[in-house]
Parts: structure tokens; sequence; C-alpha cells
């Protein structure tokens, strides 16, 4: 019978050898990204070298390789970490996103951009767009849906001010944890959340909590960092937040939707190649009149252009006048959307494209 310990030492001896082979492989990938910064040329930040078009068509290759044991979102994410670190040798890109630290958008910015990447974290959704338009942020990440509460408001509308450009999307499944420096629910009075939060666990906070105060604020890390001051009193947000600001879990996956998850917008300041699986958003603001809708959606289905999601905003135009938020399948230089753009032309009082951007791998 072999030795155990013989055994086990040729196993390590093989994984140490494959490490060796890992690094190597991962040493040379970056020498041939410097090659790419080489061949582009001198002079160029991190967002010169950035495409989101490329990036997409690398994940999914891993994805459509993977064979296990590793799961897909495992070997996505390794792989990840592994572009961002070879896009930031030189100058990391600035991502603004909500703060402070701990939020569901700084978890979403490291799901998508990766770790190397350099976070900056702001006061509002508002300021995320500001600090894009100005150039002190390369990009940003806004939260604009959720499974279970329908869009944020305040991210559309931003978008009818604003010339941001929609340049990715990410999903994030969103785990929420009534998190304390109490030692039971028994000893809560008061919960801070964001406004989201408290909606997407307002089930289990009728149950669990009936009696305590539900405060709403900035966001759920700024809940948590409020909760640190007081042991009566806790914040409904993600692990993340609760190692950041010294918080331990009283109650975990509190969201009264098993499958909760929320979709973030990189949003930047170009427009990007196609992908190969894309989808472009679109602000649309129509005439005053019957049917004025109809003649406007009509195109995609006379092009065969499938629309995936259509919402209403009052335009800030006057009064009773909306604004039409479109996201459709595929990408702006795809042939059979230019040619229902054309046929909307003479229909539509405004079509603006928000961005076309790689759909997030699910």
């Amino acid at each position: 019978m072999t030795d155990p310990k013989e055994s086990l030492g040729k196993v390590r001896d093989r994984i140490d050898s494959i490490d060796r082979q890992i690094q190597e492989l991962i040493s040379e990938r970056a020498n041939w990204a410097q090659e790419v910064a080489r061949v582009k040329g001198e002079g160029l930040s991190a967002i010169d070298y950035y495409r989101p078009e490329r990036e997409a068509h690398v994940l999914r290759m891993v994805v459509d390789r993977n064979n296990g044991p590793l799961s897909d979102t495992e070997m996505v994410r390794l792989f990840r970490e592994i572009m961002s670190s070879c896009l930031a040798q030189e100058d990391p890109l600035k991502v603004g996103f909500l703060g402070p630290e701990g939020t569901f958008s700084e978890q979403a910015v490291r799901k998508h951009f990766g770790h190397a990447a350099y976070g900056l974290p702001l006061g509002s959704i508002e300021e995320v767009f500001q600090e894009v338009a100005a150039g002190h942020a390369d990009f940003g990440v806004v939260p604009v849906e959720n499974s279970g509460q329908g869009m944020i408001q305040v991210t559309l509308d931003m978008f009818l001010t604003s010339e941001a450009r929609i340049c990715g999307e990410i999903e994030l499944r969103v785990h929420q944890c009534l998190l304390s420096k109490a030692a039971s629910l028994g000893e809560i009075r008061r919960v801070f959340a964001h406004a989201q939060s408290l909606q997407q666990c307002k089930t289990w906070l009728r149950i669990n909590l009936p009696d305590v105060e539900c405060v709403a604020v900035g966001s759920n890390a700024e809940a948590a960092r409020l909760a640190r001051h007081a042991v009566d009193t806790a914040a409904i947000a993600g692990k993340t937040a609760g190692k950041v600001y010294g918080l331990k879990p009283l109650a975990e996956g509190i969201e009264d939707r098993a499958d909760n998850t929320t979709r973030f917008l990189v949003i930047g300041r170009s427009l990007f190649p196609p992908s190969g699986n894309d989808r472009t958003s679109l602000l649309i603001t129509v005439n005053d009149k019957p049917g004025a809708l109809y003649d406007v959606l009509n195109p995609f289905a006379k092009h065969g252009v499938s629309m995936n999601r259509i919402e209403s905003r009052p335009a800030h135009t006057g009064k009773w006048q909306y604004a039409f938020f479109i996201d459709v399948s595929g990408h702006i230089d795809d042939a059979p959307l230019q040619e229902a753009l054309k046929d909307m032309g003479p229909v539509a009082t405004q079509v603006r494209v928000l961005g076309s951007y790689p759909v997030a791998l699910p």
C-alpha cells in the first residue's frame, strides 16, 4: 500500500509545479499587455487601453472553455482579476461609485473592474455622473434596477440632462444582512438602511422587528456607519459593510425575494465597438398625440429588433411631457437597429443613444 505521507507529498509537489507554470503564464500575459500599450503609443492613460467589448469576449470564452470543477462564476472572477492587474500596470482605472466604502455599488465595481481599479466613493448618484463628466473619474457605476423594486428613478433622471454614455452593465445578487453591535434582536430599537433595502426586506422587518423605527439613509454603508455608534441600532447592508464598520450579522438573507438582484450601469464618456452580444439603451421623446408611442415602437417590430425594457419618466421639457427609456437587443452599429432608428426619425421628437454595451454575464 502506498505511504499516505509520500502520496500527499507528491500531490503537493505537483501543485507547486502547476503554481509555477501559472505564475509564469500570468507574467507573460502582463508582458504582452505592456506590448499592447507600446503599440498604441506612449502618454496614454488606462482609459485609452480599456476595451469593454474585448473583455466581454475574453470572459465569454472563459465560460465556454470551463469544464469544472470550479464554477463559471469563480473562473470569470479569476480572469477578471488577471485582466484588471494587467491593465493597471501603468495607471489604474478610476471608477466612481455611490459610497461610502462597503456599499453594494462598490461590490459591483469590483465584480466588473477587479480589485486593481481605483474605487472613488462618492456621496450620491448625481455626484457619480458629475465626476465622470468632469473627467475626475474614468467610469462610474450606478444602480438602475432591482428585480423586486423596479427602476431607480434618480439614475434614469440623470440621463435626461447628462451626456454620460452607458458602457456596460453588471448584475449583482444582493444578500441583505441585519448588522449591529447588539447581542440579540430584542435590543434593537432603530434600523438604518437605504430606502430600496428597506423595501426589499419589509416582510422580514414586519415579522421580526414589528415595533422598530426604520430610517432611510443615503446608502447601506452609511447605515452601517451610523449603526456602529449605538448598541440599540442596526443596519441593513451586505457582509462587506459589516466587516468595514465592525458590525456582526444578527440575521442573514433577510431579503424578501430569494432572487433579489440589482442591475448596475457602467457610465463613461464614449461609445465602444460591438462585442457580439450587446444591448442598446435609447432615450426617446415623442409628440403628444394619439398613437405616438405606437409609431415609435413599430419600427422595432418591423425590423426584427427585440425590445427588452421600456420605462417612462417626466421629460423636464414641459408639463405632462414624457421621455421613454428603451432597451433593445443588439448594437447601435447593427443594420436592423440602424434601419429602425431611421424609420423612427419622422415620428419621434428626439432619439438619443445612451449607449451600446456588452450584456452582463449571467
